[in-house]
């Protein structure tokens, strides 16, 4: 029998929501996923604005060095935080930057403290690996959504909407992973600036407003729908259509769920069959406007949250960190060609031991 590790996996999104999710499994790094338990760290007093400040950036600076610091620091202190107790964390870090066409992703953070402070193994920079081998470096989530539906009907889809949305297909001998556009993101920075709300719970400011068809056309002219999978997306890379948004902010808002919303629409036509469910996970999930969006334009699939299927769409995502870190101790793949358009099956990951060596 396979040795089975207790991992912990932490992420925090590109949707600056102030959370550091922090999940706790037994994985053999292979097919055998067991949830043991999760934990939803609130950072006090979040300041998004050290983290938000840096995207975009290639290089370091003060500003990078005290975004990494606090982000080290929140995770340290969600573990702690916690009680969990584990052979190895994996620590995805904070994406300040994306561009994998110039062959570059920055998720800042630092393993080695954190191993040092917590005194556990830590497994962090899941994606240069897959970026500096010719991949997109993401979506990663997609062997962990693999294992978990293992026996599940086939197709099954499972979308992750995040601060960026992203689709796993799982068919009966093949998988398929690619970004589908904007989630949560460019609506969460719209609610914060324009409302004053961390996000628009339950999408009731989008439900009063109406979509604006014109902008929602040019936003579907993006180049980015033009490309087949795979193909990945930074946070930042539709920030442009906010300056061609209704002047009613409601309006503004409802227009922006509707992008999210034909953005995974538009991904329909790259999956090989059409899938029977597609699991929602991630905070979009949430959003009761955005999910009646998926329902209409899916049929006839049926569009659940990931409970459905007997997991925890908060967790999902640090789950997946979390295997993966074991998947990496292994030498295991973390992408494929099919996920991340990598060459060959390519295993990642850098290991930061608790005594320093």
């Amino acid at each position: 029998m396979s040795k089975i590790f207790r991992a912990i996996g932490l992420m925090t999104g590109t949707s600056l929501d102030g959370v550091v999710d922090v999940a706790l499994v037994e994985t053999d790094g292979e097919t055998f996923v067991k949830p043991l338990d999760f934990f939803d760290y609130k950072v006090a007093d979040y300041d998004r604005d050290v983290i938000a400040g840096c995207f975009g950036k290639t290089e370091a600076d003060e500003q990078t060095q005290a975004a990494e610091d606090y982000v080290t620091q929140i995770h340290i202190d969600a573990v702690k935080a916690s009680g969990f107790e584990a052979d190895v964390i994996g620590f995805h870090g904070q994406t300040i930057t994306h561009d994998p066409g110039a062959g570059f992703t920055w998720q800042i953070g630092d393993g080695a403290l954190i191993a040092e402070a917590l005194g556990v193994d830590v497994v962090c920079d899941f994606r240069s690996a897959d970026v500096k081998a010719g991949g997109q470096g993401a979506p990663l989530a997609p062997l962990y959504h693999q294992a978990i539906l293992d026996e599940h009907e086939k197709p099954v889809a499972v979308l992750n909407m995040g601060g960026v949305g992203n689709v796993t297909y799982v068919g009966q001998d093949r998988i398929l992973a690619f970004d589908t556009g904007p989630a949560n993101a460019l609506m969460d920075d719209f609610a914060a600036e324009h409302f004053g709300v961390a996000f628009d719970e339950g999408g009731k400011i989008a439900e009063r407003g109406k979509a604006d068809r014109g902008v929602i056309d040019e936003f579907l002219s993006h180049d980015y729908f033009k490309k087949t999978p795979p193909k990945s997306l930074d946070r930042n890379d539709f920030e442009g259509v906010l300056q061609s948004l209704p002047d009613d902010k409601e309006d503004a808002m409802a227009t922006l769920a509707v992008m999210s919303a034909v953005s995974v629409m538009a991904a329909v036509k790259h999956l090989p069959r059409l899938p029977n469910v597609w699991y929602v996970c991630g905070g979009g999930r949430k959003n009761d406007f955005l999910m009646r969006l998926l329902e209409d334009m899916l049929i006839p699939a049926r569009v659940l949250p990931i409970e459905q299927a007997g997991f925890d769409g908060d967790a999902i995502e640090a789950q997946a960190f979390a295997y993966l870190a074991v998947r990496s101790l292994l030498g295991l793949p973390l992408s494929l060609p099919s996920t991340t358009g990598v060459d060959r099956p390519l295993t990642g990951g850098v290991l930061h031991k608790a005594d320093g060596l």
